[in-house]
């Protein structure tokens, strides 16, 4: 099974933790009983939710900052759940392009939200992308990936 059945499993699991305040262990314990899938997917879907509750505070940071005339609690548990999803595989996982982390969110956010849903989340990354490189590129080093 591939990367993007992982995310869209990942992406579920944190909706159901965001809204439904269900624990991530057993969200995630459920979701792949209910969704079987390789070993190597059902890793990757592991470390994409362990990872988004584990730095849950540090990417909220990052939405927080750009997302312009918007509260953290006032975005739709969608954007919110595939934000997390994305900022910490662009955070956390160097071996992944920012920009395959950004298109697999939009193209979540199409399937699961509006259009429009799909361009504010192309647009907040963008700018989460864009800023991540240039503290790459300035020698920076308090990036999570550098620690």
């Amino acid at each position: 099974m591939s990367r993007r059945a992982a995310r869209e499993l990942a992406f579920q699991v944190l909706f159901q933790v965001d809204v439904g305040r269900a624990s991530p262990s057993e969200a995630l314990q459920r979701s792949l009983a209910e969704e079987p899938m390789d070993e190597g997917a059902a890793a990757f879907a592991r470390t994409l939710v362990l990872g988004v509750v584990e730095h849950l505070e540090e990417i909220d940071s990052y939405i927080r900052r750009f997302a312009v005339d918007w509260q953290l609690d006032r975005l739709a548990s969608v954007d919110r759940s595939l934000l997390r999803l994305a900022l910490y595989e662009m955070l956390y996982l160097p071996d992944i392009p920012k920009n395959v982390s950004i298109n697999e969110a939009v193209e979540l956010s199409k399937i699961f939200n509006t259009e429009e849903s799909s361009r504010f989340v192309n647009g907040l990354l963008d700018r989460a992308r864009r800023e991540i490189e240039a503290i790459k590129n300035n020698g920076g080093t308090n990036l999570p990936e550098d620690q």
